[in-house]
């Protein structure tokens, strides 16, 4: 009896351990370049950095940006799609992978570009569209009836008309208090007060963050205790470290993506940093279709530590799989998911040799 339960007890730790090391991992794609069939879930191994394919969504267009709700039982995804444009919810059920479709409201803006949600609300910027919709969201998961849509004329002191502005990314703060987003057009960063509970005015400008013209903010990442924000800028490949206190912000540093004998077209991308907070990373598409790594030193401030080719085209997003040990670059030209080894000492990063092969991946979300 007692060799039966030794054995069941291994058994059980064995079943553990292999769940442990196993996640989902959710891509988002565009639908209108290559056959797509929308969201592709897979079951990737962060002992190996193999994946497997576990279902896929049909007949879903351009679910380009994703996000899961904070109890992983729901997805959200925006479909670019110019004046059809609108964002979705699904079911998603963890075991079999399968994403149930639940419903859609028009984004009211063309091309979403980025989307996030907390208990209550759904937020979406609106590239084309220049304005971030605020969404409530039902107890069923589903997307409810917006409930504003924030949207600037603010010009510069210099300007002679207004810019438009390309709305392409908001977040909302670890504490709730704020909401930031990136204004590509305009080269403005934004903070509001948030009130998530209200009906109307869920969002109230508190200040912005002027840049200079043609830089291009685009994507931003928070650090852990929510004080320095690290925000790429798309047009030059300018890297910014900026304090964040009490919802005001200070340029701490200023670097780049773009390396310094580089010459041909820059479109930085995506930024995250590693799960310790150690090491930053961001990606440059254009010419380059490269990735550099940065030390976050005590302070906040980066050390470049490396910048290697993203082996393809077009590096739109990329995700550091739970465990820490594999970065996922999704190429949006070159149809293919390629996966990096990262060393937890240095946060260099070496080719593991994996790659998952689809159409279009621009957007990877894991569970």
């Amino acid at each position: 009896m007692i060799k039966y339960a030794a054995l069941f007890t291994v058994l059980f730790c064995l079943n553990a351990f292999a769940q442990q090391s196993h996640h989902n991992l959710i891509i988002g794609t565009y639908t209108n370049s290559c056959a797509s069939d929308g969201m592709y879930v897979y079951d990737f191994d962060t002992e190996t950095g193999e994946a497997q394919l576990k279902a896929s969504t049909k007949n879903i267009v351009n679910p380009s940006f994703l996000t899961f709700s904070t109890d992983k039982k729901f997805v959200y995804s925006v479909n670019e799609n110019g004046n059809d444009s609108q964002v979705s919810a699904f079911r998603f059920y963890s075991d079999s992978g399968n994403l149930q479709f639940l419903n859609s409201k028009s984004s009211e803006g063309n091309d979403p570009c980025h989307i996030t949600n907390d208990d209550t609300n759904v937020l979406v910027a609106n590239y084309s569209g220049g304005n971030i919709t605020v969404f409530g969201k039902n107890a069923d998961g589903t997307i409810a009836t917006y409930k504003q849509i924030m949207k600037h004329q603010a010009k510069r002191a210099d300007d002679a008309k207004v810019e438009p502005s390309h709305m392409h990314m908001v977040q909302i703060t670890s504490d709730r208090k704020h909401v930031v987003a990136s204004d590509l057009g305009k080269d403005f960063l934004y903070v509001y007060k948030y009130n998530p509970n209200e009906k109307s005015n869920i969002l109230e400008l508190d200040q912005f963050l002027s840049f200079k013209k043609g830089m291009g903010p685009r994507h931003f990442t928070f650090s852990a205790d929510g004080k320095t924000i690290y925000l790429l800028n798309e047009l030059d490949g300018s890297l910014f470290v900026l304090s964040f206190v009490d919802g005001e912000f200070k340029v701490v540093q200023e670097t780049t993506v773009v390396e310094r004998k580089f010459r041909g077209k820059t479109s930085a991308a995506d930024i995250h940093l590693s799960a310790d907070g150690k090491f930053l990373y961001a990606t440059n598409r254009g010419d380059a279709n490269t990735i550099s790594c940065f030390e976050v030193k005590p302070n906040g401030k980066l050390k470049l530590v490396q910048t290697v080719s993203t082996l393809g085209k077009g590096p739109r997003n990329f995700a550091i799989d739970p465990s820490g040990r594999f970065l996922l670059v999704a190429h949006q030209y070159s149809n293919e998911v390629v996966i990096f080894s990262i060393d937890s000492a240095t946060g260099i990063l070496t080719d593991s040799g994996k790659r998952i092969a689809l159409c279009s991946p621009v957007c990877l979300v894991f569970e």
